[in-house]
């Protein structure tokens, strides 16, 4: 896992986050200097590409995402396609703005199985002023398989 906060203090405060560009930023989790989310490391999953309108994340779930019946929890194949989805329309963001998610949808195709390894690719398909739109898939970085889609529109708000 890349450095990622432990406290509140060690995000990117936002008067530094108007300072560069949403793609400037991503580049910053990317090389470590910028923490990334907790939550990656939580649910076992983190950042390893990054270009304008394209992220790529990693994961493996760990024992505690599975629910019941042994199966990844539906909320890990989220977690990391809104993760995904996000940071993608992030590389897009001009200086002074930020994204929110305001929808997210999820498919899930397959279960996934503890100690499967798995690559989530996410392509921007719109951004403008005030919206961006991306779509995602969870990949068996193994057996190629596909494991999830996901799509998403995020607002961009300037906070400059």
């Amino acid at each position: 896992m890349r450095y990622a906060a432990r406290t509140p203090a060690d995000l990117l405060p936002p008067e530094k986050i108007v300072t560069m560009s949403g793609l400037e930023f991503m580049q910053g989790i990317l090389n470590g200097e910028i923490a990334g989310a907790p939550i990656a490391e939580t649910l076992g999953f983190d950042l390893h590409e990054v270009e304008e309108g394209r992220v790529r994340f990693s994961g493996e779930p760990a024992f505690g995402v599975l629910n019941p019946s042994g199966t990844v929890h539906g909320g890990w194949y989220g977690a990391l396609l809104d993760s995904a989805l996000g940071c993608a329309v992030m590389t897009m963001v001009p200086q002074g703005s930020v994204y929110t998610t305001l929808e997210y949808k999820v498919n899930i195709t397959r279960a996934l199985r503890l100690g499967t390894v798995v690559d989530c690719v996410a392509v921007v398909d719109h951004a403008g002023r005030s919206t961006g739109v991306a779509h995602a898939e969870i990949r068996g970085r193994e057996d190629g398989k596909l494991y999830a889609t996901g799509s998403t529109t995020c607002i961009i708000m300037k906070i400059a």
